[in-house]
């Protein structure tokens, strides 16, 4: 296929902060010089000033997940009016919705690829319906096995491409609390993600009492934002003063993860956690929770400790163990660092993705 003659639509619910977001910018970067032009579609956010940033249109559109049937006139009027102005050849969706709509709405030759972020096992007839006559591309292998065991797709129809992160360029900016714990000789966990019932969060707060009473030296740090912020702070402000705090959200979540000690991912279900694949970029080992595509991420015991979802307990002694154990933790940081360069560079990502969309 020659790309420069392709127009491609990407199209989500939203630009919001979160993992699938953030592959769909680096997509942007990916195919950005080798396409004719890219478009982004969804109901707009904050990281629709980054695709500004980078020369990319983005079209707001009516919220996909809205079934009312006046919502679904007005999305099929916006997207076959884009699919039809901007001279789109290629639909890439990013939301099992958007893919839906694509099948609806794009006319005869137009080309849908829908990737598939999450593992999620619901709404099987209408999740056939959305992928018939689409390629996918699943990002990880339990999100394939879930595509095919589960919904009866079929195994050609899904390539597997594992999502990526940029390397850390190495600068290091001192966050003040960080430091000031390292030079008290505190062991500093951090949990990064967003503040939704989903990534676990106060499962992670839950842990730590029962840390901090056997390594009263640990210190606890959550960085990110959301709906449930209010009721985390609340449930920290139960424990010992100065043993959890709140960094905010931010936007250099490698250096953050550079100046922790272990990462702890607390979340009930995941596609394929992109906050792994940092703490890797930058040496880091990790306590996960053992759901959706993390163990295609984590090895448990060579590169970081797997635990059940919804377990406090089980976080606090798999942490407890690599307080204990340096020589362990080394050993794993060493591990996941070359994982990392092997398996989930940004560099692999382009490769794939870019002759994924010449051999169309």
């Amino acid at each position: 296929m020659d790309l420069k003659k392709q127009n491609i639509l990407f199209f989500t619910r939203s630009m919001q902060l979160g993992g699938t977001e953030n592959v769909i910018l680096q997509l942007c970067e990916i195919l950005g010089p080798h396409v004719g032009k890219i478009v982004v579609c969804s109901d707009g956010g904050v990281n629709v000033e980054k695709l500004t940033a980078m020369g990319i249109r983005h079209i707001r559109i009516p919220d996909i997940s809205q079934k009312d049937p006046a919502n679904v006139l007005r999305l099929m009027r916006a997207v076959r009016r884009i699919l039809r102005e901007e001279q789109i050849t290629i639909v890439h969706s990013h939301h099992r919705m958007a893919a839906l709509y694509a099948r609806l709405c794009s006319p005869r030759g137009v080309i849908r690829i829908a990737d598939v972020h999450s593992a999620v096992r619901d709404k099987r007839l209408m999740t056939r319906v959305a992928y018939r006559g689409t390629r996918l591309i699943a990002v990880g292998g339990v999100v394939k096995r879930c595509l095919t065991d589960d919904y009866g797709l079929p195994d050609e129809q899904i390539e597997v491409i594992y999502n990526a992160v940029a390397p850390f360029d190495g600068t290091v900016v001192p966050v003040p609390e960080l430091t000031a714990a390292a030079e008290a000789g505190q062991f500093r966990v951090g949990y990064i993600g967003r503040f939704s019932a989903e990534k676990g969060a106060d499962h992670f707060i839950s842990a730590v009492a029962p840390i901090l009473a056997k390594h009263p030296e640990a210190r606890f740090y959550l960085v990110g934002d959301g709906k449930d912020k209010a009721a985390l702070e609340a449930q920290a402000a139960a424990l010992p003063a100065g043993a959890v705090t709140f960094l905010g959200y931010r936007t250099d979540v490698q250096n953050v993860m550079s100046q922790l000690d272990l990462i702890v991912l607390s979340s009930l279900w995941e596609g394929l956690p992109l906050t792994m694949l940092e703490a890797f970029s930058v040496g880091r080992t990790a306590v996960a929770t053992a759901v959706g595509g993390t163990p295609d991420v984590v090895r448990d015991g060579v590169d970081g400790l797997l635990v059940p979802p919804r377990d406090p307990a089980a976080i606090a002694a798999a942490v407890c163990r690599l307080i204990e154990d340096p020589e362990l933790r080394k050993k794993m940081e060493i591990s996941a660092a070359e994982r990392y360069r092997t398996v989930f560079s940004l560099d692999r990502m382009a490769k794939e993705y870019l002759h994924y969309y010449e051999q169309l």
